[in-house]
């Protein structure tokens, strides 16, 4: 791909009217592996496609546990993900530290795209999910 002078933050616009690096990390879930997650009243289910780069390469972990009540799965670039994946646990770890609580799964999200530099809307790469206590 092409570097310019625009593609530095995901807040700087190009005079055309672009933000490269969003159109760069929708290109890197492009090329990544399709996940899904589903959600009942009782259960969740996260899966992702683990496939090789190549036949000389093993498959990377797509699915991370963050607390006991939520997790992650990944689509792109699995490096950058763990990153995230490791503050969302130190987030609920830090949380639960704190207030002797788990934190909320909406408030997880909140921080992820705070961190991330994106409306909650937009965060295209994860999926976080809730397991309801009973």
């Amino acid at each position: 791909m092409f570097r310019n002078q625009y593609d530095t933050d995901v807040t700087t616009w190009s005079p055309a009217g672009r933000r490269f690096q969003m159109e760069y990390a929708m290109e890197a879930v492009k090329q990544g592996s399709a996940c899904v997650g589903l959600c009942s009243l009782t259960h969740v289910v996260l899966a992702s496609v683990n496939k090789a780069a190549s036949e000389l390469s093993s498959h990377q972990r797509k699915v991370f546990r963050v607390a006991d009540h939520a997790g992650v799965a990944l689509a792109g670039l699995t490096a950058d993900g763990r990153v995230l994946s490791r503050f969302l646990r130190d987030e609920c770890i830090n949380h639960s530290f704190v207030y002797e609580a788990p934190l909320p799964v909406s408030r997880l999200a909140l921080r992820l795209a705070d961190k991330a530099q994106v409306r909650l809307d937009c965060l295209i790469c994860f999926i976080c999910f809730k397991v309801l206590m009973r």
